[in-house]
């Protein structure tokens, strides 16, 4: 027990989770779904077994994309695209219903929601590695990897001060996983070809729009998840946690201290990259995402029930040695 020790598995028992999702699609589409498809799980199936066999999804999503594309810059078989929709599809089913499974069957705990959060931390480096193979983005799947550690990251630290995991009407796991199943699927209709080609070509109504139209779509689509979904979800994070310092009369600059471990992780690795002769990240994507992916899954189910008990960031520093 030297992760969380004695005093954490006592706080894990007081745990109780909140949560408030504000999407419209989650709301009057995917929670009807939800509701109804939690019935074909029989009452005796663990609610950690429907989360472990969606992470089991993203996982095969993966390493299916590793076989056809081990670089992540070559376009692999349409059918791989489908697949990566679909196990993505499923992913995101199965982790909303297991909270329903649990609550069905009177078995919530909070090692559940641990388990869960964990999961989901994974499931970042997983989904990443899953589109960059559709995308055929190379090197900068590291940066689809960060783009979503970084909002979800923010959402657990967001979750420290308000004791609520707010997600606001536009969303990662709601309308961003949507986005990218349905990217998926239409990839295995156009081919992978067409995330290649400049942005100008795959969207000739948006070539007009100087400088991202000269450049290729998937790296196009990088810097506009960034100013329409990244940037906007930090806003969102800081702004609340920013109002519970002030109403406690804190300091958010040491709120923001707070952060630092993950920063250090992004340094580091950007860092190795940099000073690797190897160019590590285009030559192995696959392992430098899942390394780093790793390290974040272990840190954010640490940092996660940081309210709990403290984190041990020697631990942390040890595990990225």
């Amino acid at each position: 027990m030297g992760y969380i020790g004695a005093h954490g598995v006592a706080a894990l028992q007081r745990y109780k989770y909140s949560g408030v999702d504000n999407s419209y699609l989650a709301k009057y589409v995917l929670q009807p779904f939800w509701s109804r498809f939690v019935n074909f799980f029989p009452l005796w199936m663990p609610p950690n077994m429907i989360t472990l066999t969606g992470f089991i999804f993203l996982v095969t999503s993966a390493v299916i994309g590793y076989i056809y594309s081990p670089c992540l810059d070559t376009a692999p078989p349409r059918w791989v695209h489908f697949a990566h929709g679909l196990l993505l599809f499923l992913y995101q089913t199965f982790d909303a219903v297991d909270g329903k499974q649990a609550r069905r069957t009177n078995s919530s705990s909070p090692l559940g929601e641990l388990f869960d959060h964990g999961c989901d931390a994974l499931a970042c480096a997983f989904e990443a590695m899953a589109f960059g193979s559709t995308a055929m983005c190379g090197r900068d799947t590291f940066w689809f990897w960060v783009i979503s550690a970084v909002p979800f990251f923010g959402a657990t630290w967001e979750h420290y001060f308000t004791n609520t995991l707010i997600l606001p009407v536009v969303n990662g796991p709601t309308e961003g996983l949507m986005l990218i199943y349905v990217g998926h699927f239409f990839t295995a209709i156009v081919g992978a070809e067409w995330w290649a080609q400049n942005f100008g070509n795959s969207m000739p109504f948006l070539s007009w729009v100087p400088f991202i139209n000269a450049i290729p779509t998937n790296r196009a689509v990088l810097y506009l998840m960034i100013a329409f979904g990244v940037i906007p979800t930090v806003y969102f994070n800081v702004s609340n946690v920013y109002k519970v310092v002030q109403s406690r009369n804190g300091s958010i600059l040491r709120a923001l201290a707070m952060l630092y471990p993950f920063v250090v992780l992004l340094v580091g690795v950007l860092a190795w990259d940099y000073l690797s002769p190897a160019e590590i990240i285009r030559k192995y994507p696959h392992f430098v995402v899942l390394g780093t992916g790793l390290a974040f899954g272990f840190l954010v189910v640490g940092y996660n029930f940081i309210c709990l008990f403290p984190f041990n960031s020697h631990i942390f520093f040890e595990f990225l040695i």
